[in-house]
């Protein structure tokens, strides 16, 4: 499979680092889409790439799906065009969050016939989720998220604090770039409405954790997911990288577990 890259920021770098520098036989990123082609020109030779600035270039190039790797908002630019042409993988999903852009790209895929893959991200547990949701035996989803104090707030404080408690399509509006596993749930489950979200600031943690509820006809599940920073950027999730990485070989693959 011949990958074409949206971003050459941490979640990129980590592609290219685990699939070309580490040669799959299986999947390759041959192409990178970047605004600024002097600043990831040495990208090119470092792991045998063609960058590009231009998205109709991009897509003209020989890649078999496009993975974005970058932000909402480039999401919400470019994801319209992409899919027309290109089965794609995102990783900023909150772009999603907005009904209106969900149901264009919805349409722009029924159309077209590509397919759209969304990584689990820093969570886990979506496929129970969606299983259930499938055949409407689920009745509640709740997320309660802690983060590092200074994550979510300027103010100093000493204890764990909840900044916000509500629905999942009013978190992402608050906090879009903190909440983005609640779209995630959403999505799998029963809505952005119906999702809960609790999110706290906790001065005493130096990670994301991740808590999830489900309920249902089929019983209770829980989930619990303590997220390290990836190693080599600390404001990038290592489960998000890991996930978009395992979405491309599972795509890839002739057996799928779900």
């Amino acid at each position: 499979m011949k990958v074409g890259l949206i971003g050459a920021g941490a979640i990129g770098t980590y592609l290219l680092e685990e699939l070309n520098r580490k040669k799959d036989k299986n999947i390759r990123v041959t192409s990178i889409l970047v605004r600024n082609f002097d600043k990831y020109q040495h990208l090119e030779k470092q792991y045998d790439i063609r960058l590009y600035t231009s998205l109709d270039e991009f897509l003209d190039s020989d890649i078999d799906i496009a993975v974005e790797a970058a932000n909402v908002q480039t999401v919400r630019e470019m994801l319209p065009k992409i899919v027309r042409q290109k089965d794609a993988v995102i990783i900023s999903i909150g772009a999603l969050a907005e009904e209106k852009f969900l149901n264009e790209i919805k349409k722009i895929i029924e159309v077209n016939g590509h397919k759209l893959y969304l990584p689990s991200g820093a969570i886990g547990g979506l496929d129970l989720i969606e299983n259930v949701a499938a055949v409407g035996i689920i009745h509640s989803v709740s997320l309660v998220t802690s983060k590092p104090a200074h994550t979510l707030t300027n103010k100093s404080i000493d204890e764990a604090e909840v900044v916000y408690k509500g629905d999942a399509a009013e978190a992402i509006k608050q906090y879009p770039k903190n909440i983005n596993v609640s779209i995630a749930l959403a999505l799998a489950g029963i809505g952005f409405k119906q999702t809960g979200v609790t999110l706290i600031a906790d001065p005493n943690i130096d990670e994301n954790i991740h808590s999830i509820e489900v309920s249902g006809e089929f019983g209770t599940a829980s989930f619990t997911i303590r997220n390290k920073p990836l190693p080599s950027n600390k404001k990038t999730s290592y489960l998000a990288a890991v996930s978009v990485i395992g979405t491309l070989k599972k795509i890839t693959r002739s057996i799928h577990i779900r």
